[in-house]
């Protein structure tokens, strides 16, 4: 089932093209990284799911529901972080937590709403603390608590680990790991193994443009020019004896006797080395197939 589906949407900020023709679906249960260098349009199509802007042109449904048509039935769908994460600092923690979850109306039990997200998102220790008085960890918690307090069945983050230190990164994954085997969720950062940690699917927008949509398992194998190959051989070889090979285009020496190799074409080229290797009395101790890693794949595919 398609949970949010996005067609052909294009938006400009005057002359400055900040989306163009972006289509793409994301099924139910999905965890989506969205990744793309500072202004590549990440933002502006996060807001634009949320009913926060409208389109230029193009449509954008969720659950069936129009951005534009549905804005408030969608807002009750959606948890949405955003990047800067504004909260009321003179509120204590549960009083903010219950003043949104207010907004949103409806018949809920607030007290054992705002209870349950508390518990959920680690703020146990602090709740009772203003938000200003928290630290930087624990403000993006309580970003992450109302983004949750009305268990929306989606939730879109923009940056929601930005600035904060490796135990608080730890804190705050683990808690998207365990929400997304139950819900929806777009997570956009710049932290790539936090995609791999926590994401599925990962989509790189550039210039506004979605230049690659793929399983993260199978990134790797985006961008690449020529296939790579990690071979350890027994014996010390000369760099020269590899390079004058028909099959091969460069070699880097990784440690002691072994070897990344390119490919001349892009094609395996491992029956080659062993037919090598075996033709000089030469032995292979070790070879396995080279991907890119994922900051490489962002590189190519975004750097021009």
């Amino acid at each position: 089932m398609t949970t949010i589906e996005v067609k052909n949407i294009s938006k400009y900020y005057g002359s400055q093209k900040a989306l163009d023709d972006v289509s793409l679906s994301i099924g139910k249960g999905e965890v989506v990284g969205l990744l793309g260098p500072n202004g590549a349009g990440k933002s502006t199509l996060m807001k634009i799911l949320t009913s926060f802007l409208p389109p230029g042109s193009g449509t954008a449904l969720i659950n069936g529901l129009d951005v534009q048509e549905d804005s408030l039935a969608i807002r009750q769908l959606i948890g949405y972080l955003p990047e800067n994460n504004p909260l009321y600092t003179e509120m204590y923690v549960k009083e903010y937590l219950d003043f949104v979850l207010a907004v949103y109306g409806g018949k809920r039990n607030r007290k054992e709403a705002v209870d349950r997200v508390v518990e959920l998102t680690g703020l146990l220790p602090e709740y009772k603390k203003k938000i200003g008085a928290l630290s930087k960890g624990y403000r993006q918690r309580v970003g992450l608590a109302q983004a949750l307090v009305h268990d929306p069945e989606i939730l879109i983050l923009d940056e929601p680990t930005s600035g904060l230190d490796p135990n608080q990164l730890v804190g705050i994954r683990q808690i998207i790991t365990d929400l997304g085997k139950e819900k929806t969720i777009i997570l956009s950062t710049h932290i790539m193994q936090e995609v791999e940690a926590v994401c599925g699917r990962v989509v790189i927008i550039d210039k506004g443009r979605v230049v690659a949509d793929e399983a993260t398992g199978k990134l790797g194998k985006l961008g690449e020019r020529k296939l790579r190959f990690r071979v350890e051989f027994k014996e010390k070889i000369e760099a020269k004896v590899l390079t004058q090979l028909p099959f091969i285009n460069k070699v880097n020496l990784v440690e002691e006797n072994q070897w990344l190799i390119e490919a001349a074409e892009n094609k395996d080229i491992r029956e080659d080395i062993f037919k090598f290797a075996v033709a000089n009395n030469y032995n292979v101790l070790s070879m396995i197939q080279e991907e890119l890693k994922m900051e490489e794949v962002f590189r190519r595919l975004t750097v021009q």
